[in-house]
């Protein structure tokens, strides 16, 4: 259990802005590192290239990365980011290094943590932390590498989930004082991140605080897969980060209104590292901007009280740490707001019903096999476009959320719910709107759950089968960020009267508040 940076880390959020460093690899540039630099001696005689790589840098030039990480805290930060933006397995397989990911996560932590050690040996007012980074792989759960097939991935959620895993351990076992799950640019990978994260915290009886960072690609305010930063938000609330925020792909100037509608929305502290400005190559560090004009765009975000984190990404430089930090360092930290009960969901964009006296909600229920004879008999007979079509007109028609159901004795419920799914994250005109998974089947569910980038509801859960399983499966749609659907059964039978319905929902309700954290 991490209390100390817990704590500490939470304890100086509540009184001062935090800054967290700048870039890594523009920094190794100005090394002019040869390709016999990154193979050392140790990889000499390695099969592949391995310049560029600069996450094995850590086994093969440490003393260039402890500097780096040194001079980012001389410059005044007080967070620094692990050297494992690509450290996992999947990444690795590029250079066919995939058996080293947990040495590479585990000696790039303890570089951190050597810089951070000198630093507050030399100062002992200085607070300074270690962020294991993990990075977003090269790999996308929710969009297809094939355009003529796009129901294909490249990956499955699991395979996704156990390397991180592996890069997760490494970074825990390294020391560090939290995790970074940044440059987010599709959410169900970031969810597999998550419940590799649950998985690994259970194993390691630890605990530890999470960063969570989104990038916003464009001018459009989304995600790469599509995702409105409000959508983003509400699908990864769940995990409850001490920290949110957004990095790269844009400079301060442009990350402004996103900034500025995260700190509006978010229950939590809030994260800002951009770019130095637009790429540009004939600048230094390949960026445009200076880090006197940086200090300058985020000043005016602290002074709007919208962030609890500075730093920077792609482009910057120590200097630039150094300027943001003199520019803000006396300025009064964002204050967490309080956010109003309500319940939301999402797909692509948010779907919010703000109090207990909405308006009708509209839920789509002819892509279920069980109530559709249409629907069923376009998915026996497989034709998946024409079944894409009825969920399509549903959205068309008004319907708020979709409910998506493949119980049918001779389908292979489990696989057809992950196929549609694919197919249906790839049509912005249907996924824009929640997806509610429905089976009388947990392994249908959780397939669905695995196939879903939005904060999804399943349908449903019951104290059928008793509470502990009632409990488990709760549990796991918590840890997916679904809400759930309850039925009204027990372990006596459905409910028949009123009296009873109320009974068993209060009973559920006790259960799920009781022994679950929301």
């Amino acid at each position: 259990m991490s209390s100390r940076s817990f704590e500490k880390i939470k304890n100086l959020l509540n009184k001062k802005i935090l800054f967290i460093d700048g870039a890594m690899g523009t920094m190794v540039q100005q090394y002019k590192l040869t390709e016999a630099d990154f193979r050392g001696e140790r990889f000499k005689d390695h099969k592949s290239d391995l310049k560029g790589n600069n996450d094995l840098l850590c086994l093969t030039c440490p003393d260039v990365i402890r500097k780096i990480h040194f001079d980012y805290f001389e410059a005044g930060a007080d967070i620094a980011e692990t050297n494992t933006f690509s450290s996992t397995s999947i990444a690795q397989a590029d250079y066919g290094l995939e058996k080293y990911v947990y040495e590479l996560n585990k000696r790039a932590v303890e570089l951190a943590r050597e810089a951070a050690n000198k630093v507050m040996a030399a100062d002992p007012s200085r607070e300074c932390f270690v962020a294991g980074a993990i990075g977003p792989t090269n790999k996308t759960l929710s969009l297809s590498p094939d355009v003529n097939n796009p129901g294909y991935r490249a990956i499955t959620f699991d395979e996704m989930k156990a390397s991180y895993s592996e890069q997760i351990e490494g970074l825990i076992d390294g020391g560090a004082d939290l995790l970074l799950i940044e440059t987010i640019f599709d959410t169900l990978n970031a969810k597999s991140v998550f419940v590799a994260v649950d998985e690994v915290f259970k194993k390691k009886n630890v605990q530890l605080p999470i960063m969570v960072s989104v990038t916003i690609t464009d001018q459009s305010g989304r995600t790469l897969s599509g995702q409105t930063l409000e959508a983003f938000w509400y699908s990864v609330r769940h995990v409850k980060p001490l920290v949110v925020g957004i990095n790269c792909a844009l400079g301060a100037k442009e990350m402004r209104p996103y900034i500025e509608q995260l700190s509006r929305i978010a229950d939590t502290y809030v994260s800002c590292y951009p770019n130095a400005g637009l790429p540009n190559p004939l600048a230094p560090t390949g960026y445009d901007e200076t880090p006197e004009m940086l200090a300058s765009v985020v000043r005016e975000f602290a002074e709007s009280g919208l962030v609890n984190i500075l730093g920077g990404c792609c482009g910057t430089t120590p200097a630039h740490i150094r300027a943001v930090v003199e520019a803000t360092k006396n300025i009064t930290p964002r204050k967490v707001p309080l956010r109003k009960a309500m319940s939301v969901y999402s797909g692509l964009e948010t779907f919010k019903i703000e109090n207990t006296f909405a308006p009708f909600v509209m839920v789509g229920e002819r892509t279920n096999v069980t109530g559709s004879p249409k629907f069923a008999a376009l998915i026996k007979s497989g034709d998946l476009d024409a079944a894409l079509a009825v969920a399509r007109s549903q959205v068309e028609n008004g319907a708020n959320i979709i409910d998506i159901n493949f119980d049918e004795g001779m389908l292979d419920s489990e696989k057809l719910m992950a196929q549609f799914l694919n197919l249906v994250s790839a049509e912005p005109d249907i996924c824009r709107v929640p997806i509610m998974i429905d089976s009388s089947k947990w392994s249908v569910i959780e397939s669905g759950l695995k196939s879903v980038q939005g904060k999804c509801i399943v349908n449903s859960i019951s104290l059928k089968e008793g509470e502990a399983q009632f409990l488990e499966q709760a549990r796991r749609a918590q840890l997916f960020g679904a809400a759930v659907v309850v039925m009204a059964f027990d372990e006596k039978g459905q409910a028949t009267s009123r009296d009873e319905k109320i009974r068993i929902c209060e009973r559920a309700y006790k259960l799920l508040t009781e022994k679950l954290s929301f």
